[in-house]
């Protein structure tokens, strides 16, 4: 036991000296890292602590391997997150329960809380592309929830693509995807509600074409209000255990 705590400890002190070599000397994501054996001599470390810690951060995206061409700066994704989130909502049902009403939350606060700089920066050409996914979001519904999510997704990162802003573009994607990965294991998509997100999507696109920011906050909250009613009458179904 303490010789895999040691070798973990080992290992988590690597991460944090190639994650400072790459802080220190302002490398950007795709810029190469120095070779294994460079490492190792510059971090005193031997050359499989090296490897351990390099696979480590392969897999949060920190770093990417590129086998047979070496080591580089990862693009520093979320994926690890998502992955993270999908895990623990799939454990067990109540944790599906849990994971959907965090996210709900996260994405309403992200688009509520950024409705006026949405309004400004949403255009002409952003406003059509929004109208013709919420058209597709209607021919392509399957009364289960499963005949849209593209259309979904897309319309909910177009959204917030004009802000500009990454991080709230990765995190709301990443939320998203979490979200379409747990929701099937709760079973309570109807073709009711799949024809209620539809409208409501098409009122915050409505809103938005007009301008007017107290229209699109309540209609985001009007989107996910059943959203949250579904999780609570699924979880309050369940049995228990």
């Amino acid at each position: 036991m303490e010789g895999r705590q040691g070798r973990s400890l080992l290992r988590q002190e690597v991460s944090e000296g190639i994650k400072r070599y790459i802080l220190e000397n302002k490398l950007r994501p795709g810029d190469p890292l120095p070779t294994e054996s460079e490492l190792s001599a510059t971090l005193g470390a031997s050359r499989s602590s090296v490897r351990e810690a390099v696979k480590t951060l392969d897999a949060l995206d920190i770093v990417e391997v590129r086998h047979g061409h070496g080591t580089y700066v990862g693009r520093l994704t979320l994926s690890a997150l998502v992955e993270g989130l999908t895990f623990r909502g799939l454990l067990s049902r109540d944790d599906d329960f849990k994971v959907m009403s965090d996210l709900v939350d996260v994405r309403e606060l992200f688009e509520r809380g950024m409705a006026e700089r949405i309004l400004t920066s949403l255009d002409s050409d952003h406003l059509r592309t929004l109208y013709r996914i919420v058209d597709d979001m209607e021919r392509s519904g399957s009364g289960d929830g499963t005949g849209f999510v593209e259309a979904d997704r897309a319309f909910h990162a177009l959204l917030v693509e004009p802000l500009g802003n990454e991080l709230i573009g990765q995190l709301s994607l990443a939320f998203w995807d979490v979200y379409t990965i747990v929701v099937p294991h709760l079973g309570v998509i109807t073709s009711k509600d799949e024809a209620e997100t539809v409208a409501n999507h098409r009122r915050i696109v409505d809103a938005a074409r007009a301008g007017d920011a107290d229209a699109f906050t309540r209609a985001i909250a009007e989107h996910y209000a059943p959203v949250r009613r579904r999780v609570q009458e699924a979880r309050a179904a369940a049995p228990a255990g």
